[in-house]
């Protein structure tokens, strides 16, 4: 039981001296970064950055949160094997969380945005955009302080893709098209369904697994690792450096890929208030812009379409919205994408830019590419090399040109992943296809950039929240899943086996959830060692779990729409 722990935690002055110095010194570091980006803007109003500092902290409070659920999962094993008090659990898991947020590579982050309606993404500086993104936020923390609060280990990852949903779903249902039209990505969502329903049962089996060939291979010769602990006694050394390490694994693994899902949310919100600071990386170099403009000009004359024939317009049956089409798009806007071809030089004239956005959209909202589809993509690599070829620093771009710059690049680079997911591209040649890979790598770099304060902002908010409010969780994981105490073996297995998954996961680029993986991980052992489960906590978490979607869904909705009802951002 962890009473006393608990009141040791609450009244030792080392630890809130800690918490105390942690906390103000990275708000200072965040406030001076911040401050330093977006100090000297031309233009930048009261009013915006009052609007700033809400988002960021209504998308910091979710982080906060999840620290309730997620990082203290990672130290309830050497918590209940004593191998370390609370107080130095909880400061060392958020240590290593920081860790893992700082060496994150974003690509969780930006996975977790392509689960948006891609209108909602593109505009994300309007009332539409700041209404998704407060909605999402809050349904997400208002299910995961309620979880927390009943000392049920929530998915935060099913919390946060289920308010995603919610948002898609309500924008989908508010469109001309109702339910005809596409508002949510369903191959992504299924794709990241995929990841979180397999892993709890990844760590179930493969947790069990090792405790079981553990028990084959070390019971004889180190039987004290299959003993449950008594009374306070900490481990002998080697196993307490063991379950040290394994907890210090699940940390960074958390770190790394549960904190970059507030990240890619932070980048949006950053993204929709101070464009000009945050749209572009501004860490890129005079060089690297011009290689991006020479590869970016070879990439449009691969992608225009060549042909003897002239002057081929769409006819009117082909301006014709189809049935699975925005009733937005008319026939007129249609007919602008219009591919001129001369039979002297061979190379096509490209679509208007504004037609060639059209197309993409329609394309990433529909999946299904036409022969409109590459010349789109050639007319917006073409305006992207013309923009940037007039700079030699992203800070020369006025705003209105950012903002249209990252759209385009957001656009032409999804499309381009999914075009090779769809294998559409498969019989170009090989030079075109290499110089089109080392296009997509420019244009995630250029989009796909997180600032450090950022990471810092994250893994401190995941930090407090478990020193703050790790014991609920900690109770539940330790206590109650098995019906005995875990002993050694089983705490340094579960977390092994959650660690391995989730960095298997975050280099892959898919979000999991680490208290699904470790919850079923301890489970997995507890049966493998023949402890038995208590099956109304078990029969509570997967309620919840079953729940976390459907839930989230509505209550995402519901404020979706009533932010865009009731309130003008």
């Amino acid at each position: 039981m962890l009473t006393s722990k608990s009141e040791l935690t609450r009244s030792s002055p080392v630890f809130r001296g800690i918490f105390a110095t942690i906390l103000l010194g990275g708000l200072v570091y965040i406030g001076y970064a911040l401050w330093g980006d977006v100090g000297n803007l031309p233009g930048l109003q009261a009013t915006s950055m009052g609007l700033l500092g809400l988002a960021l902290v209504v998308a910091l409070g979710f982080e906060f949160a999840n620290g309730f659920h997620d990082t203290a999962n990672a130290v309830a094993t050497v918590i209940y094997t004593n191998t370390l008090p609370p107080q130095v659990a909880v400061i060392w898991s958020g240590f290593f969380n920081f860790l893992g947020v700082m060496f994150a590579s974003g690509a969780v982050a930006y996975s977790i945005i392509a689960l948006l309606p891609v209108e909602l993404i593109l505009n994300v500086g309007t009332s539409a955009g700041f209404a998704m993104v407060f909605a999402l936020l809050i349904a997400a923390i208002l299910w995961n302080l309620g979880t927390w609060f009943l000392g049920i280990p929530a998915s935060s990852s099913h919390t946060l893709i289920g308010s995603i949903m919610g948002v898609g779903l309500m924008n989908q249902l508010l469109m001309p098209g109702g339910f005809n039209a596409h508002g949510v990505d369903w191959s992504q969502v299924i794709k990241v369904g995929k990841a979180l329903i397999f892993s709890p049962l990844v760590g179930f089996f493969l947790a069990g697994l090792v405790v079981f060939l553990a028990r084959l291979i070390l019971l004889k010769y180190r039987p004290h690792l299959f003993d449950a602990p008594e009374g306070d006694e900490p481990p002998r050394l080697p196993t307490r450096l063991l379950l040290i390490l394994t907890c210090t694994g699940v940390s960074f693994a958390h770190g790394s890929n549960d904190g970059q899902k507030g990240m890619g949310l932070i980048m949006l919100i950053l993204v929709g208030i101070v464009p000009l600071a945050y749209s572009l990386n501004p860490g890129q170099s005079p060089a690297e812009l011009s290689h991006f403009v020479q590869t970016t000009r070879q990439v449009a004359l691969a992608l225009t379409p060549s042909s003897t024939a002239t002057n081929t317009v769409l006819s009117a049956a082909e301006a014709t919205p189809q049935p699975d089409q925005p009733e937005s798009q008319s026939a007129t806007e249609t007919a602008d994408l219009t591919v001129n071809q001369s039979s002297n030089t061979g190379v096509a004239t490209i679509p208007s830019v504004a037609a060639a956005r059209q197309e993409i959209t329609r394309f990433l909202s529909h999946g299904d590419s036409t022969a409109l589809t590459q010349p789109a993509l050639a007319s917006l690599a073409t305006k992207t090399a013309d923009t940037l070829a007039t700079v030699n620093d992203v800070h020369q771009l006025t705003e209105g040109q950012v903002r249209d710059l990252r759209n385009d690049m957001y656009l032409s680079g999804t499309a381009l992943k999914k075009m090779e997911k769809d294998k559409v591209l498969a019989d170009m040649p090989p030079v075109e296809q290499t110089v089109l890979q080392d296009y997509r790598k420019g244009l995630e770099k250029a989009t796909q950039y997180i600032p450090d304060w950022v990471k810092v902002a994250v893994a401190l908010a995941l930090g407090m929240g478990t020193m703050v409010g790790w014991r609920r969780i900690v109770t539940t994981v330790g206590e109650k899943i098995g019906k005995h105490h875990m002993t050694y073996a089983q705490g340094a297995s579960a977390e092994l086996v959650a660690m391995s998954t989730i960095l298997f996961a975050d280099k892959i680029g898919m979000p999991v959830s680490t208290t699904q993986v470790l919850s079923s991980a301890v489970a997995g052992t507890m049966v493998a060692n023949k402890s038995g489960l208590q099956k109304r906590t078990i029969q509570t978490i997967l309620t919840a779990w079953l729940l976390t979607l459907p839930v989230c869904i509505v209550l995402s909705g519901g404020l979706y729409w009533l932010f865009l009802t009731f309130l003008s951002f």
